[in-house]
């Protein structure tokens, strides 16, 4: 008896790609879209890889006793994510900042920090609060300042249809809540980049 050629698996996010396009009409057959249901599904694995990532893996090393006492900031950290609500792509630039307590991180973590929050499913709002919460968490800084600054395609390529409005959000902790020229050196370094 011959054995039987195994079939490759099928891709269920590939699959729901392709149901996606005839719902809209569309032949996922015919030349040019052919491969898009694959192209599709790794592409979203790429953008939601967040998910695999945490702030604890990202601070598990790259974290030093440092006596250094001034503020540490890091501008134009550049992200893309993804709206939850509309599934439709915001991008821009995230600055951090924080006042060490003893521990400072690689710079290269704060990066990798936002990375993290933003290939995932996210609204800027909970990805702002959530970055300065983990370094929070995790370097216990006495204080910290987030700035997100985006364009989200879902306010530009439907609805109000405003291609050039940005939305800034902002968190601060700590020091920065209670020390109004703490938040200032912050803000001024942040637009000194802009």
């Amino acid at each position: 008896m011959a054995a039987r050629k195994k079939l490759p698996a099928r891709d269920p996010l590939a699959d729901a790609v392709a149901g996606f396009l005839a719902a809209l009409g569309m032949d996922a057959k015919r030349e040019g879209l052919s491969e898009t249901p694959e192209r599709v599904a790794e592409a979203w694995r790429v953008f939601t890889r967040g998910y695999q990532g945490s702030a604890r893996e990202v601070f598990s090393e790259g974290v030093f006793e440092e006596t250094h006492g001034g503020l540490v900031i890091v501008r134009g950290i550049e992200f893309h994510s993804v709206c939850e609500h509309h599934l439709v792509p915001f991008y821009g630039r995230c600055h951090i900042g924080y006042l060490p307590d003893r521990r400072t991180a690689g710079l290269s973590k704060l990066a990798r920090l936002v990375d993290v929050h933003a290939r995932r499913l996210q609204v800027q709002e909970r990805m702002t609060r959530d970055i300065a919460n983990d370094i929070q968490t995790h370097l216990k800084p006495r204080g910290v300042a987030v700035r997100v600054e985006a364009r989200h395609l879902c306010m530009a390529m439907r609805g109000v249809e405003q291609k050039s409005a940005d939305v800034v959000t902002l968190s601060m902790l700590g020091a920065f809540k209670t020390d109004a020229s703490l938040a200032e050196e912050f803000r001024a370094a942040v637009a000194a980049h802009e």
